[in-house]
């Protein structure tokens, strides 16, 4: 009986940081994972929130999986050419592997995949070397919206700033940032203060698999063979 192209052994000897053993249990886990589910997904992302993700995880527990990671992992446990994927086609999967991607196995039906993904849209605090979504400036005079003790804190994010009477008070105009510049670190803790979210962690759908149709999200990438079929 000829063996299963899951059964294959795979060799990862390359980046020891968290041992082959972890490696290769996410391989076996994917490929559960493949034989387990009705669909695949490959899905992006933007400015990851760690801790958001776990809860949009959560809510998905009882019907998919998610693996995120090293995506020449993932592409190995999938099979990189249709020489050894392991399910018919999946290795299209693996080619829309790249940046900042993950894989979502699920039993959902399609319609409710696509609503959770495409509504899927939380603010945060924007991080250093993050763009500014827009200007951001501070008017001279009192900023009550701080209190004393935060005078010297101010100052050393370069604010000119002193206590008049009990009150902080800016010395001068004070341009946070400037739309379409990077966020020094300053920048973003001072906008942090302010309570000013400029990030916004969003997940897009790339493709989705079954054994029997594949399909595209997006235009073909220039540097890929993958369409839909």
């Amino acid at each position: 009986m000829p063996k299963s192209k899951r059964d294959r052994p795979v060799t990862l000897s390359k980046t020891r940081k968290k041992g082959r053993g972890h490696k290769e249990a996410i391989v076996n886990a994917i490929r559960d994972a493949a034989e387990t589910y009705s669909w695949a997904y490959v899905f992006s992302f933007e400015n990851m929130r760690n801790l958001k993700f776990k809860e949009f995880r959560e809510r998905l527990k009882s019907s998919s999986r998610f693996f995120l990671g090293s995506n020449k992992v993932m592409q190995v446990a999938l099979g990189r050419s249709a020489a050894d994927e392991i399910r018919p086609n999946i290795y299209k999967v693996s080619k829309l592997l790249h940046g900042n991607t993950g894989l979502c196995f699920t039993n959902m039906p399609k319609e409710d995949i696509e609503r959770l993904f495409n509504e899927y849209e939380e603010y945060d605090f924007a991080r250093t070397g993050s763009t500014a979504t827009e200007k951001v400036e501070l008017k001279e005079g009192p900023l009550e919206q701080f209190t004393h003790e935060m005078e010297p804190f101010l100052r050393k994010q370069g604010m000119p700033v002193r206590l008049n009477k009990g009150v902080v008070e800016l010395l001068s105009d004070f341009v946070v940032c400037e739309e379409g510049k990077p966020l020094s670190p300053e920048s973003a803790r001072i906008l942090r203060l302010l309570g000013t979210q400029m990030a916004t962690f969003r997940l897009h759908l790339i493709c989705r698999w079954s054994p029997e149709e594949f399909e595209l999200y997006i235009e073909r990438p220039e540097d890929s063979d993958v369409e839909s079929a």
